[in-house]
């Protein structure tokens, strides 16, 4: 399967937020492929205007600017694309299985272990996407509050991590998973792929907190443009196209 791009890559010492960068540059022209890495990140951001945590070299923070030939409709399958990259990368480099919460959180033994923020920006040659992701390599990665829901590679492997192998492995499964959301039927093989990817996709039991309701319910696989189905104990089928997705215990899952 083709690229779709050639990558090149800006390296930071610190940066306000890569992906603050990126859009700068991808207004400014800003070639698909333009990769942004910073050692660290001073207002590093994460999905509903959340901080992410960035300290030095405990990371790897990283933005990509891409110009999608896609549906408007589909734009949403970028992320879950990018998921499947991250998830791609961390087995070919670190040897590292994981698991993706709907719809773009990566999991390592149920804990957070990377970010992803997808932003567009209106530039003279058309909309881009700004693709944001936050690996955390080291615990150095996030504070001590966070240590019951996140997680490093180096925590969930036991290894140190070179960041240069991740980062390389990182570019190259972002152009092959999006080469392949750009083919014939890739639509549809995306949403395959990462539902066949995600203990999210189908018969979990989860809590969603959507922009007007909050319920819970048992997952029903997903929508063609990556929204997830969910059921609730009534039988009703709502679905999610925003919002903030947590596993439930069993006990808890008649509690409203």
């Amino acid at each position: 399967m083709a690229d779709l791009f050639q990558p090149t890559i800006l390296r930071y010492d610190a940066l306000p937020s890569t992906n603050t960068e990126a859009a700068g540059q991808a207004a400014r022209g800003a070639p698909e492929g333009l990769c942004v890495v910073a050692r660290e990140q001073t207002r590093g951001r994460g999905r509903q205007e959340r901080v992410w945590a960035s300290p030095p070299d405990a990371g790897l923070y990283f933005s990509i600017v891409l110009r999608p030939r896609l549906k408007p409709e589909a734009w949403p399958l970028l992320t879950l694309a990018a998921a499947l990259a991250v998830r791609d990368a961390l087995a070919e480099a670190c040897r590292l299985e994981t698991d993706i919460k709907w719809p773009n959180d990566i999991l390592a033994g149920g804990r957070k272990l990377c970010g992803i923020l997808a932003e567009t920006v209106e530039t003279a040659t058309g909309r881009a996407c700004v693709l944001g992701i936050g690996i955390n390599l080291s615990e150095r990665a996030y504070p001590e509050e966070l240590r019951a829901r996140a997680t490093s590679v180096e925590a969930a492997t036991g290894a140190r991590v070179d960041l240069e192998e991740v980062l390389a492995a990182l570019v190259r499964c972002l152009a092959r998973r999006y080469a392949q959301l750009h083919a014939p039927a890739g639509e549809a093989a995306i949403v395959l792929d990462w539902s066949a990817n995600s203990t999210y996709a189908e018969g979990k039991r989860v809590r969603v907190h959507a922009a007007t309701e909050v319920f819970n319910g048992t997952t029903r696989g997903l929508e063609p443009d990556g929204a997830l189905r969910v059921e609730t104990a009534a039988g009703d089928f709502k679905i999610v196209r925003a919002g903030d997705v947590h596993a439930l215990r069993a006990e808890t899952m008649n509690d409203e």
